[in-house]
């Protein structure tokens, strides 16, 4: 995923929960939309370089977007409506070959009423189904998700499991959008209950999958496999 001409600029804050003020480098301010309903933690302290897209749709109340922040000299992808394409693109560019050769893939797929999972892969008569998160939290070299409880996550667990029963594949993919982190784990100190899930959902046959992303200002894109600890 390459980028064009991103405005950058530096964090101020952070309100509302989709907005976030920015002083650009001429020392003028802009509210911007933040795409990442998390935390954010560890992210937001103020003077970290910021990157932003810009939208030319009119219906747009905030024409900007952030994509990327500065944490510590690494540049971190916090845009989660660009993460399946990533990991999209990087299944079908073979840089994630976890799945073997696959015949299909399919984005939105409903599973309930009320719930849809990320992808589903058909291979030969099989059915693979992937929930894709966003990881933005390292912490001594440790990559953790979620970075906030979150109950939907949970859900989505539970989901990849009953399919699992039902004699489908099953996984969930994290796809850490820094360069800093050596392994992976599920966040117990945030939220212990999606961390005993994840535990679970592995040993039911749930395939748990953790790639770094490299970020740079000009292109995002997944590069290697990082090891799970549970």
């Amino acid at each position: 995923m390459k980028f064009n001409n991103l405005l950058s600029g530096r964090f101020i804050k952070r309100y509302k929960r989709f907005l976030v003020d920015v002083e650009l480098d001429d020392g003028s301010l802009l509210t911007v939309h933040c795409p990442n309903t998390g935390s954010m933690r560890g992210c937001l302290d103020p003077g970290n370089p910021v990157l932003l897209s810009h939208s030319d749709n009119p219906k747009r109340k905030y024409a900007h977007t952030l994509e990327m922040i500065q944490v510590r000299g690494i540049w971190v992808g916090i845009n989660t409506g660009r993460t399946n394409h990533l990991v999209r693109e990087a299944i079908e560019n073979g840089v994630v070959a976890d799945f073997g050769s696959i015949d299909t893939i399919k984005a939105e797929i409903k599973v309930s009423a009320k719930s849809r999972l990320d992808f589903l892969l058909t291979r030969g008569g099989e059915k693979i189904y992937i929930e894709v998160k966003n990881c933005t939290l390292v912490e001594d070299k440790k990559a953790f998700f979620p970075d906030a409880v979150t109950s939907r996550g949970t859900k989505h667990l539970q989901e990849l499991m009953e399919l699992k029963e039902n004699g489908h594949e099953a996984a969930i993919f994290f796809c850490v959008q820094r360069m800093d982190a050596t392994v992976f784990s599920p966040a117990w100190h945030v939220d212990p209950v999606y961390a005993k899930t994840l535990k679970k959902a592995q040993e039911s046959g749930v395939m748990v999958l953790a790639y770094e992303a490299s970020v740079q200002p000009g292109e995002i894109s997944v590069s290697h496999r990082l090891p799970v600890e549970l």
